[in-house]
């Protein structure tokens, strides 16, 4: 018989844990990308600009970055499992509000509150699993965390269009609510409560990168409907820079902020989290643009589009182990750098090759070639993260390069949108070619650049300079693309 502390296999609350904060995150990371290939039918629908329908992706994206470390902070502060539910149960109403939303205002508020709900749980199902895990069996329990949310960012865009083609693009949202219903009574059945007693809310950040994040968005997303150097457009960007700019100021110089700017004096962290965002700022506006061209150009049905995705944002469930293994050998940056140059390679040859009459077979190997890329980033990113800081910090750099990821996806669609608006439009599958790819182009260089500061992690880890601060690192959960 195995003793508890070599028995492999998880039992009770355990199991429990695992399941519950699973599908929980499987939702959350479920919604960065279902709503791509709706997006159409959304439009035909309830009408709205390429501003409402960027907005419909960046209110959820936005306020899930925005609030996710703060989230994780009100559960450290009032229980985990209580501020847990309290996600879940805001993420469960606001899903069927979208659902039930009359116009395209009404969706884009809806998703806004999805994102707060999905800030608030996102961040607790990483502690309340690791603490419901024996150390043990921990390794186990967070790779399949890990492989479900993974499943659901390469399922968005086939499950948003099959539910859209086959039902409505309304279920995209109503598939929510009786999982969440279900979901909420277990959680306070099964889930141990816990708080950090010293835990301390920073609400002077939060609203400064709140309204700064916001303005800059909000900016770009309406700068070629308004005019660049239109009023709303220039406040947006100068008020917006100057609240980023006291956030940075207030975490440089606040005994207790939600981001201590400290951690980026080293080099590591800062190219690995700049990369980072780069990266979903060149993936999220390619996906975006392209599972629209895919409906709207190339004639596919919802269905069909999200099947043809398959190959790019799937590619991670095949490739990642490998990629593990390969870091293993050789160590996290190469392997980061390489996925990433991979990913950028992809995007410029998808731009090189993108025609109105472009066949599938001349996309697919551009998709291929991303979604290896895409692989190799994500599978040794978060331990290259992890490598960067000491042990005490890396609750803060988990949460700092979750939330820079969410950034990074918000302002990907609305740069990428923004390029394409001004090359082209919707007025014919020409105008839209001609406006997909510039901005393919735009995220090609981002993804790049990504890929050149991925080098400015040390090849040795912190851990390793500072034997006395060693530590086991909590595996990051594979983001919601977010």
């Amino acid at each position: 018989m195995n003793t508890p502390d070599t028995d492999t296999k998880l039992r009770g609350p355990a199991v429990w844990a695992l399941i519950l904060t699973g599908v929980a995150s499987f939702m959350a990371a479920l919604d960065n990308l279902v709503v791509t290939t709706a997006l159409p039918a959304i439009r035909e629908d309830l009408g709205g600009k390429l501003e409402d329908l960027e907005w419909t992706v960046n209110a959820y994206t936005l306020t899930f970055a925005v609030l996710l470390m703060f989230g994780a902070a009100l559960g450290d502060r009032f229980g985990r499992r209580r501020l847990f539910i309290v996600g879940l149960a805001i993420f469960t109403g606001a899903s069927a509000a979208a659902a039930l939303s009359p116009g395209i205002d009404a969706l884009i508020a809806a998703r806004a509150v999805q994102g707060v709900g999905a800030a608030i749980m996102m961040p607790l199902t990483l502690t309340l699993l690791t603490a419901a895990v024996p150390a043990a069996r921990r390794g186990m329990a967070l790779g399949i965390y890990g492989a479900v949310t993974g499943l659901a960012v390469a399922s968005g865009p086939l499950i948003g269009g099959s539910l859209t083609e086959h039902i409505s693009w309304q279920w995209i949202f109503w598939l929510n609510v009786p999982i969440g219903l279900a979901l909420i009574p277990l959680a306070r059945l099964r889930l141990a409560e816990s708080t950090a007693p010293d835990a301390r809310l920073d609400v002077p950040g939060t609203l400064l990168i709140s309204g700064g994040l916001f303005g800059i968005v909000y900016a770009l997303v309406n700068a070629n409907s308004d005019g660049w150097t239109s009023a709303t457009v220039l406040t947006g960007l100068i008020v917006g820079a100057a609240l980023v700019g006291g956030f940075i100021h207030h975490g440089f110089n606040n005994a207790n902020p939600m981001l201590p700017m400290r951690l980026f004096r080293d080099r590591g962290f800062l190219g690995i989290n700049l990369a980072s965002l780069l990266m979903f700022l060149g993936m999220f506006g390619s996906i975006f643009l392209l599972s629209q061209f895919l409906q709207g150009v190339a004639g596919y049905s919802p269905t069909e589009a999200g099947l043809r995705m398959l190959p790019w944002t799937g590619m991670p469930m095949l490739v990642a182990p490998l990629a593990g293994i390969l870091s293993d050998r050789i160590g996290g940056r190469p392997v980061v750098a390489a996925g990433l140059a991979f990913q950028a390679l992809g995007l410029g040859w998808f731009a090189a090759i993108l025609s109105a009459d472009v066949s599938y077979a001349a996309q697919l190997p551009p998709l291929i070639l991303s979604g290896i890329g895409m692989a190799l980033y994500f599978a040794p990113a978060a331990n290259v993260l992890m490598s960067t800081v000491a042990p005490a910090d890396q609750g803060k750099a988990s949460g700092t390069n979750n939330a820079l990821r969410e950034v990074g996806g918000a302002l990907g669609v609305a740069v990428l949108a923004s390029v394409f608006s001004a090359q082209g439009g919707y007025e014919s599958p020409q105008a839209f070619t001609d406006g997909t790819i510039p901005a393919l182009w735009i995220g090609a260089g981002a993804v790049a650049l990504a890929a050149g500061l991925a080098l400015l992690v040390p090849r040795k880890a912190k851990a390793d300079r500072t034997p006395a601060d060693r530590t086991v690192a909590v595996p990051e959960k594979v983001p919601a693309a977010g």
